[in-house]
């Protein structure tokens, strides 16, 4: 009986490869050339060194600006130059018509199993981090948001829960952090064309604290991702975290004493560094405030307030830049 099956990608090696050169290869050149001005790789520090940490494999561990396009960009930005596919996780509240979930698998997704009971959640994560751990001793490389969702604020910090499921059941937690092999990506956008559907929900939350997005909201999200105009994309590749891991040890044995939750938050401050500091910083002028002036116009709400919604806008990419000059 296979244990893993609720979750596990597909392995059709033969199908994913003609699936890809026929359909989504062409599907996502087509979106780079219809949304963005580029879509590039490019790196923090010694590119070389970054390279030879990949070579093996590598958990490849990223904030998260698009439903759909983080992954699936990425994926092909380390196959055309590594040759290197990772194994995305996509969580299973995505799957809101029929044929989703196949056809993901199919593409070397798992699944991450969200909105069950406490005690279904543990199970899941149990059996998640063991996938994964499998995965990582055969070499394989891994694509994992570092949270639940999308960043409404643009403020991208690591989930402590992200790293608790990864390290579920082991007995020394820096190792097993180190054996995943973390190298932080910092995926980057010039426009976030779910801006406005980001300032939306924060004006109904405010509005009403109960307000719960729906699946529809999902799908509306997903559609705007894939075909709004993003400007120019940069992922940056950053060196994996296990050398600063290694001289933590070396430098403060006594972190070994520590409590698991402090040990995480320390991972997780060192994770969000690599990504802050690897933001792309782009030029805003008056041709962006023209741009975000588009935006709310393509708000709708019976009780639109125009100076919270903007405010919004403002803040989520503005947040980026503080992170990043606090990172330097």
């Amino acid at each position: 009986m296979d244990k893993f099956k609720h979750i596990r990608a597909y392995h059709t090696e033969w199908l994913q490869a003609v699936f890809d050169w026929i359909t989504v290869l062409p599907f996502l050149n087509k979106m780079e050339r219809k949304t963005t001005s580029s879509v590039e790789l490019a790196y923090l520090g010694d590119r070389k060194q970054i390279e030879q940490d990949i070579r093996h494999g590598a958990f490849f561990m990223t904030n998260h600006r698009d439903i759909c396009m983080d992954s699936a960009w990425l994926s092909v930005l380390l196959r055309k130059r590594y040759f290197i596919r990772p194994y995305i996780g996509i969580g299973n509240n995505l799957f809101g018509k029929w044929w989703i979930e196949p056809l993901v698998r199919s593409l070397r997704c798992f699944v991450v199993i969200r909105n069950v009971s406490p005690r279904e959640q543990l199970a899941n994560s149990q059996l998640l981090s063991e996938y994964i751990l499998r995965l990582r001793r055969k070499g394989k490389s891994i694509w994992l948001a570092q949270r639940q969702g999308r960043a409404k604020d643009g403020n991208d910090l690591t989930q402590p829960g992200v790293l608790k499921m990864l390290t579920l059941g082991s007995e020394d937690f820096f190792e097993a952090v180190k054996m995943l092999n973390i190298c932080p990506v910092s995926i980057n956008y010039e426009y976030d064309p779910c801006d406005y559907l980001k300032a939306r929900e924060m004006q109904l939350v405010r509005d009403n604290p109960n307000w719960k997005k729906s699946r529809r909201d999902d799908l509306i999200s997903m559609q705007v991702g894939i075909e709004g105009q993003k400007g120019r994309v940069v992922y940056r590749l950053t060196p994996t975290i296990n050398r600063e891991i290694d001289e933590l040890l070396a430098n403060q044995p006594e972190v070994r004493e520590l409590s698991r939750n402090e040990q995480i938050q320390m991972v997780c401050n060192l994770i969000d560094r690599h990504i802050h500091q690897a933001y792309e910083i782009y030029e805003r002028g008056e041709k962006f405030e023209q741009y975000l002036q588009g935006q709310l116009a393509k708000i709708h709400l019976p009780e639109k307030d125009e100076a919270f919604l903007m405010q919004k806008m403002h803040e989520m990419y503005a947040k980026p830049v503080e992170n990043h000059n606090k990172a330097l």
